[in-house]
Protein backbone atom coordinates (compact mmCIF):
# COMPACT_ATOMS: atom_id res chain seq x y z
CA UNK A 1 0.00 0.00 0.00
CA UNK A 2 2.95 2.32 0.59
CA UNK A 3 3.78 2.52 -3.10
CA UNK A 4 0.12 3.40 -3.83
CA UNK A 5 0.32 6.39 -1.47
CA UNK A 6 3.13 7.79 -3.59
CA UNK A 7 1.12 7.59 -6.82
CA UNK A 8 -0.70 10.53 -8.39
CA UNK A 9 -4.46 10.34 -8.89
CA UNK A 10 -3.86 9.64 -12.57
CA UNK A 11 -1.50 6.75 -11.76
CA UNK A 12 -4.02 5.33 -9.30
CA UNK A 13 -6.75 5.46 -11.97
CA UNK A 14 -4.53 3.61 -14.43
CA UNK A 15 -3.57 1.08 -11.74
CA UNK A 16 -7.27 0.45 -11.04
CA UNK A 17 -7.88 -0.08 -14.77
CA UNK A 18 -5.20 -2.79 -14.63
CA UNK A 19 -7.11 -4.52 -11.82
CA UNK A 20 -5.80 -3.07 -8.54
CA UNK A 21 -8.95 -2.37 -6.49
CA UNK A 22 -6.87 -0.92 -3.64
CA UNK A 23 -5.84 1.87 -6.01
CA UNK A 24 -9.48 2.85 -6.48
CA UNK A 25 -10.10 2.80 -2.72
CA UNK A 26 -7.25 5.26 -2.23
CA UNK A 27 -8.40 7.38 -5.17
CA UNK A 28 -11.88 7.57 -3.67
CA UNK A 29 -10.57 8.56 -0.24
CA UNK A 30 -8.43 11.31 -1.81
CA UNK A 31 -11.17 12.85 -3.93
CA UNK A 32 -14.47 12.27 -2.16
CA UNK A 33 -14.46 15.28 0.16
CA UNK A 34 -13.62 17.82 -2.54
CA UNK A 35 -16.06 16.27 -5.00
CA UNK A 36 -18.91 16.11 -2.49
CA UNK A 37 -18.32 19.76 -1.52
CA UNK A 38 -18.55 20.74 -5.20
CA UNK A 39 -21.77 18.76 -5.72
CA UNK A 40 -23.34 20.10 -2.52
CA UNK A 41 -22.47 23.65 -3.52
CA UNK A 42 -24.29 23.27 -6.81
CA UNK A 43 -27.39 21.25 -5.83
CA UNK A 44 -27.97 22.74 -2.35
CA UNK A 45 -29.56 19.56 -0.96
CA UNK A 46 -27.65 17.02 1.14
CA UNK A 47 -29.70 13.95 0.18
CA UNK A 48 -29.57 14.84 -3.50
CA UNK A 49 -25.83 15.53 -3.21
CA UNK A 50 -25.39 12.03 -1.73
CA UNK A 51 -27.31 10.51 -4.64
CA UNK A 52 -25.38 12.50 -7.24
CA UNK A 53 -22.07 11.66 -5.56
CA UNK A 54 -22.86 7.95 -5.67
CA UNK A 55 -24.07 8.12 -9.26
CA UNK A 56 -20.92 10.03 -10.21
CA UNK A 57 -18.67 7.32 -8.81
CA UNK A 58 -20.70 4.57 -10.45
CA UNK A 59 -20.11 6.38 -13.76
CA UNK A 60 -16.42 6.84 -12.93
CA UNK A 61 -16.01 3.11 -12.24
CA UNK A 62 -17.90 2.23 -15.42
CA UNK A 63 -15.85 4.61 -17.57
CA UNK A 64 -12.59 3.40 -16.04
CA UNK A 65 -13.54 -0.24 -16.62
CA UNK A 66 -14.56 0.54 -20.20
CA UNK A 67 -11.16 2.16 -20.79
CA UNK A 68 -12.69 5.62 -21.36
CA UNK A 69 -10.06 7.37 -19.27
CA UNK A 70 -6.70 8.36 -20.65
CA UNK A 71 -4.01 9.87 -18.49
CA UNK A 72 -4.04 13.56 -19.36
CA UNK A 73 -2.72 14.70 -15.98
CA UNK A 74 -6.15 16.06 -15.08
CA UNK A 75 -8.00 13.31 -13.21
CA UNK A 76 -9.74 15.78 -10.88
CA UNK A 77 -11.01 17.83 -13.85
CA UNK A 78 -12.29 14.61 -15.47
CA UNK A 79 -14.03 13.70 -12.22
CA UNK A 80 -15.67 17.14 -11.91
CA UNK A 81 -16.78 16.89 -15.55
CA UNK A 82 -18.61 13.63 -14.83
CA UNK A 83 -20.21 15.11 -11.70
CA UNK A 84 -21.25 18.18 -13.68
CA UNK A 85 -22.94 15.99 -16.30
CA UNK A 86 -24.79 14.01 -13.62
CA UNK A 87 -25.95 17.29 -12.01
CA UNK A 88 -27.15 18.68 -15.35
CA UNK A 89 -29.04 15.45 -16.04
CA UNK A 90 -30.67 15.81 -12.64
CA UNK A 91 -31.66 19.43 -13.35
CA UNK A 92 -33.16 18.41 -16.68
CA UNK A 93 -35.13 15.64 -14.99
CA UNK A 94 -36.44 17.95 -12.31
CA UNK A 95 -37.31 20.71 -14.81
CA UNK A 96 -36.29 23.29 -12.25
CA UNK A 97 -36.17 26.96 -12.95
CA UNK A 98 -32.69 28.38 -13.44
CA UNK A 99 -32.70 30.27 -10.14
CA UNK A 100 -32.46 28.19 -6.98
CA UNK A 101 -34.11 29.60 -3.90
CA UNK A 102 -31.77 29.67 -0.92
CA UNK A 103 -32.81 28.00 2.30
CA UNK A 104 -31.59 28.60 5.81
CA UNK A 105 -29.46 25.44 5.88
CA UNK A 106 -27.86 26.05 2.48
CA UNK A 107 -25.13 28.52 3.22
CA UNK A 108 -21.48 28.38 2.27
CA UNK A 109 -20.07 29.03 5.71
CA UNK A 110 -18.28 25.68 5.66
CA UNK A 111 -16.16 26.72 2.68
CA UNK A 112 -12.94 28.60 3.10
CA UNK A 113 -13.67 30.75 6.21
CA UNK A 114 -9.98 31.55 6.71
CA UNK A 115 -9.07 33.32 3.46
CA UNK A 116 -6.85 36.09 4.78
CA UNK A 117 -4.51 36.55 7.72
CA UNK A 118 -5.06 40.00 9.23
CA UNK A 119 -5.84 41.90 12.40
CA UNK A 120 -9.04 41.25 14.33
CA UNK A 121 -10.99 44.31 13.18
CA UNK A 122 -10.28 43.72 9.50
CA UNK A 123 -10.98 40.04 9.90
CA UNK A 124 -14.43 40.78 11.36
CA UNK A 125 -15.27 43.17 8.49
CA UNK A 126 -14.00 40.69 5.90
CA UNK A 127 -15.97 37.84 7.43
CA UNK A 128 -19.14 39.89 7.18
CA UNK A 129 -18.41 40.77 3.55
CA UNK A 130 -17.77 37.11 2.72
CA UNK A 131 -21.02 36.08 4.41
CA UNK A 132 -22.87 38.68 2.35
CA UNK A 133 -21.24 37.38 -0.84
CA UNK A 134 -22.11 33.77 0.05
CA UNK A 135 -25.75 34.71 0.66
CA UNK A 136 -25.91 36.53 -2.66
CA UNK A 137 -24.20 33.63 -4.45
CA UNK A 138 -26.99 31.40 -3.17
CA UNK A 139 -29.39 33.45 -5.31
CA UNK A 140 -27.42 33.13 -8.55
CA UNK A 141 -28.59 30.74 -11.27
CA UNK A 142 -26.90 27.32 -10.89
CA UNK A 143 -24.56 27.76 -13.88
CA UNK A 144 -23.32 31.11 -12.56
CA UNK A 145 -22.98 29.80 -9.00
CA UNK A 146 -21.07 26.79 -10.34
CA UNK A 147 -18.54 28.85 -12.31
CA UNK A 148 -17.98 31.11 -9.27
CA UNK A 149 -17.37 28.08 -7.08
CA UNK A 150 -14.97 26.48 -9.53
CA UNK A 151 -13.06 29.73 -10.06
CA UNK A 152 -12.83 31.05 -6.50
CA UNK A 153 -13.07 27.97 -4.28
CA UNK A 154 -11.44 25.32 -6.47
CA UNK A 155 -9.09 27.84 -8.14
CA UNK A 156 -9.70 26.36 -11.58
CA UNK A 157 -8.70 28.24 -14.73
CA UNK A 158 -11.43 29.24 -17.17
CA UNK A 159 -10.05 26.61 -19.55
CA UNK A 160 -10.46 23.93 -16.85
CA UNK A 161 -13.95 25.23 -16.04
CA UNK A 162 -14.89 25.07 -19.73
CA UNK A 163 -13.61 21.48 -19.98
CA UNK A 164 -15.35 20.41 -16.76
CA UNK A 165 -18.71 21.90 -17.73
CA UNK A 166 -18.58 21.05 -21.43
CA UNK A 167 -18.84 24.62 -22.71
CA UNK A 168 -16.50 26.99 -24.49
CA UNK A 169 -14.09 29.24 -22.60
CA UNK A 170 -16.15 32.21 -23.81
CA UNK A 171 -19.31 30.70 -22.30
CA UNK A 172 -17.60 30.12 -18.94
CA UNK A 173 -16.23 33.70 -19.04
CA UNK A 174 -19.70 34.95 -19.91
CA UNK A 175 -21.25 33.09 -16.99
CA UNK A 176 -18.67 34.63 -14.67
CA UNK A 177 -19.35 38.08 -16.11
CA UNK A 178 -23.11 37.71 -15.54
CA UNK A 179 -22.50 36.32 -12.05
CA UNK A 180 -20.42 39.38 -11.16
CA UNK A 181 -23.01 41.73 -12.67
CA UNK A 182 -25.76 39.99 -10.70
CA UNK A 183 -23.73 40.14 -7.49
CA UNK A 184 -23.07 43.86 -8.00
CA UNK A 185 -26.77 44.49 -8.69
CA UNK A 186 -27.79 42.61 -5.54
CA UNK A 187 -25.20 44.52 -3.51
CA UNK A 188 -26.57 47.85 -4.78
CA UNK A 189 -30.19 46.86 -4.16
CA UNK A 190 -29.44 45.78 -0.59
CA UNK A 191 -26.92 48.56 0.13
CA UNK A 192 -24.12 46.08 0.83
CA UNK A 193 -20.52 47.24 0.65
CA UNK A 194 -18.34 44.52 -0.86
CA UNK A 195 -14.83 45.63 -0.06
CA UNK A 196 -12.29 43.57 1.83
CA UNK A 197 -9.88 45.50 4.08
Amino acid sequence: MEHLNEMTDEQLALSYIKGDNRAFDLLLSRTQSKLFTYIMFVVRDHDMADDIFQETFVKVITKLQQGKYTNSGKFSAWLVRIAHNVIMDWYREQRLERVVEPTEDNDLSNISDELLDMNVENQFVNEQVLKDVRRMMDMLPPTQREVCYMRFYQEMSFKEIAEATGVSINTSLGRMRYAILNLRRMAREHHIVLQLD
